[in-house]
Parts: structure tokens; sequence; C-alpha cells
């Protein structure tokens, strides 16, 4: 019996040290892709999410023009970083729109949970056949709840430029 222990002590050793020593790091680039789009995780670009379509970008599986939340910024942005063409937002994944957070209307919901397993960033919170709420601060304005509501009493609210939020407008660029 402690034979069987010390051997299995040994493996665990020899497993714990390989993890260590043969461990392989994730791709920068992907990193740096993934910290340029927006993190709505919508799947607008036909990709889970936002890490997956680092992933495919960096492979060279898809273009960097399929991500409708980031818009035409995030694919200038994208484009300076790998030092490609800008190229138009592909419209065949959505347009870009303003910046939005979900909004229920708390009389009309039923409590049937359909928006919280649709979130992908789990900003909705409620229980079943109780009235559920969006967590702003969490809300990354997919519209991926909305679909689901049987009862359509979730709406989207762009949201209001204030001055904790206003940023200064990119300067044109002329071309003389």
């Amino acid at each position: 019996m402690i034979f069987v222990c010390l051997v299995f002590a040994i493996f665990g050793i020899i497993l714990g040290y390989s993890a260590i020593k043969f461990r392989v790091d994730g791709d920068p680039i992907v990193d740096q892709i993934e910290g340029l789009l927006p993190q709505t995780q919508c799947g607008q670009c036909s990709f889970p999410g936002c890490r997956p379509y680092a992933e495919a970008i960096s492979s060279g599986e898809a273009d960097i023009n399929q991500c409708p939340p980031g818009g035409e910024d995030g694919v200038k942005a994208l484009a300076d970083l790998l030092g490609v063409e800008v190229k138009p937002l592909n419209e065949e994944h959505g347009i870009e729109k303003p910046k939005s957070l979900a909004l229920i209307i708390e009389e009309d919901c039923i409590g049937c949970t359909k928006c919280i397993q649709a979130c992908p960033v789990d900003a909705i919170l409620g229980a079943a056949k109780q009235m559920h709420t969006v967590i702003e601060s969490e809300c990354t304005g997919c519209e991926l709840c909305v679909d689901p509501c049987p009862v359509d009493c979730i709406i989207m609210q762009p949201i209001e430029q204030n001055l904790a939020n206003w940023h200064w407008p990119q300067p044109e660029k002329r071309i003389h």
C-alpha cells in the first residue's frame, strides 16, 4: 500500500515539474488582437466570442472587418496592429450602432429566464418566475437577450454621453 502511494507521489512530482517546464505560452498577437476587440461576446462576427475571433484573425481564417460593435474604429486599430489595409465594415455581420444597454421593462417581465440564459456576460439578474434586472456595469449591449424574450420586455437604450463617458472625436483626415 505504501509502495503504491509512493509511486503515485513520484508520478505527481514528475507531472508537476513537466507542467511547469514545458508550459506553452499563449500567442501574444492573439492577446493584442483580443485587447482591441470590444469584448461584447455577441457572436455577430460568426464566432462564439471575442477570443475565438481574435484567434481566427491571427491564423488568417477571419477578416478584420467582421465586428460591428467595434465599428470602423476597431477595424482601423486591427489594421494598424496587423499592418494590413483598412477595409470597410462587412455589413453581412451587421452594421455599426451606437453603444447601448439592455433595459427590462419590469412590469412586463414574466420571469422566464430565457434572457439570463442568452446573456454571454451574466449581466442579467433574476430567478424563475421573478422579475429580472440588468446590471448596467456588466451589460455589453450585445442584444442577444432581446430575441429570446417571449413578451418583448427588453429594449435597448442608447448610452447618453456625459462627462464620464465623453471622448474627443477623431480629427478628419484630409487628402490634399
